[in-house]
């Protein structure tokens, strides 16, 4: 690893991130390599945002035309790319959610970070309700900004940043007694996770999100379901919500939602009506050039067929981490190619034993090893990084 490198960054950095002692340099389908030339096979598939693969050559070939021809222009004019990926984004949508007695998911603010998709929901959720409060789920994660951090449960995240956004209020998953008296005519908004992932890749369940959903129509408040690394394939359909057959009134997007671009979406039924002119909005939000790779990135996960293909590979995933049955392991769990392997000890320790032996996975609290790999990543090498996985646990 280059020193000079390593200096620069932890002189002039925030610190807020703890870094990895590698220097990444490039990045190609499902591999990584660092300014020595080493290769890293990436199953935490760059925190989520690389659902089709670094460099995809369609997403890559998209950025480069449209960053000869405009790469910025804000919402205050209109603009083709703009247009065009609102109507396809719109499309995917009803594909997928139709037509209910709710109304479609047709309007969207476009936005750069998932942080950002969520406090624009929990903005319009105040402004369409008129009210303040909100609901969330312990051990869900929503971001790191005041709004999405009171959303957010843990402490460890919250703490050296309080006092937050008064009105939020937190209950177990899973635990629909809890939540019922929770959700009042006070309610602006119940925000969840269909699967927490910082929080330990836990499953909702289809007892309690329907629950949810009958709460907030009881209260009148809005569901407000994050699907920023959960959604556009990653659970093995383009949305964790189609698994449920739950009907969001908001939903947010993000990570791979740009291509690696910074993108991200705030989406909402159309019966909701739209923020007045003036109060939201964002300067790169929703820009040609980001708009152009996400188009690119929609167009991938048709026709490549991915969200059907991590359904497939996650079920063989599974399969081959409970066959295991390593002492270590109180659990194998996850939906499509989001999977979590909760330890009976620390994770770090195993996540380095990974690093050298060339495979990149994720940490999801201090006791679960995450895996996000690339939807599109070959199967072979996926099965062989799974084997390094296994054979990992069972030395520690």
């Amino acid at each position: 690893m280059d020193d000079r490198l390593r200096a620069a960054e932890d002189a002039h950095g925030s610190g807020g991130v703890a870094r990895r002692p590698v220097v990444i340099v490039r990045a190609q389908g499902a591999s990584l390599w660092d300014d020595e030339g080493r290769e890293y096979l990436d199953l935490g598939g760059a925190h989520g945002w690389a659902a089709l693969g670094h460099c995809h050559p369609e997403i890559t070939r998209a950025i480069r035309e449209q960053a000869g021809t405009l790469v910025m222009q804000t919402e205050s004019s209109y603009n083709d790319q703009r247009a065009a990926w609102f109507q396809e984004l719109v499309a995917v949508l009803r594909a997928h959610f139709g037509t209910t007695a709710r109304g479609e998911l047709t309007r969207i603010q476009p936005c750069n970070s998932g942080t950002e998709a969520i406090e624009a929901a929990l903005k319009l959720a105040r402004y369409v309700t008129g009210r303040t409060e909100f609901v969330a789920a312990h051990h869900g994660f929503h971001g790191r900004t005041l709004g999405a951090l009171s959303a957010t449960a843990e402490s460890k995240y919250r703490q050296p940043f309080e006092p937050l956004v008064p009105g939020f209020h937190h209950v177990a998953l899973n635990d629909a007694r809890a939540l019922q008296p929770a959700v009042t005519r006070a309610t602006a908004g119940v925000i969840l996770e269909i699967v927490q992932g910082e929080g330990g890749v836990r499953l909702a369940t289809e007892e309690f999100l329907r629950a949810v959903r009958q709460s907030c129509d009881a209260a009148g408040a809005l569901l407000i379901v994050d699907e920023i690394q959960t959604g556009l394939g990653r659970t093995g359909r383009w949305f964790a919500s189609e698994h449920y057959r739950l009907e969001p009134d908001v939903l947010t997007l993000g990570k791979p939602l740009g291509g690696g671009i910074p993108m991200a979406a705030t989406v909402w039924r159309e019966r909701l009506g739209s923020f007045a002119p003036g109060l939201h909005g964002s300067t790169f939000g929703g820009n040609p050039l980001a708009c152009a790779a996400s188009r690119a990135v929609l167009r991938a996960l048709q026709e490549e067929r991915l969200p059907e293909r991590a359904a497939r590979l996650g079920a063989v995933v599974l399969e081959r981490l409970r066959a295991a049955a390593l002492p270590g392991v109180r659990e194998a769990r996850g939906l499509g190619l989001m999977i979590g392997v909760e330890l009976r000890k620390k994770v770090t320790p195993v996540l380095k034993e990974l690093m050298s032996r060339g495979v990149w996975a994720l940490p999801a609290g201090d006791q679960v090893l995450r895996m996000l790999p690339p939807l599109s990543i070959p199967e072979d090498r996926l099965l062989r990084g799974i084997d390094t996985v296994i054979e990992v646990l069972g030395e520690s």
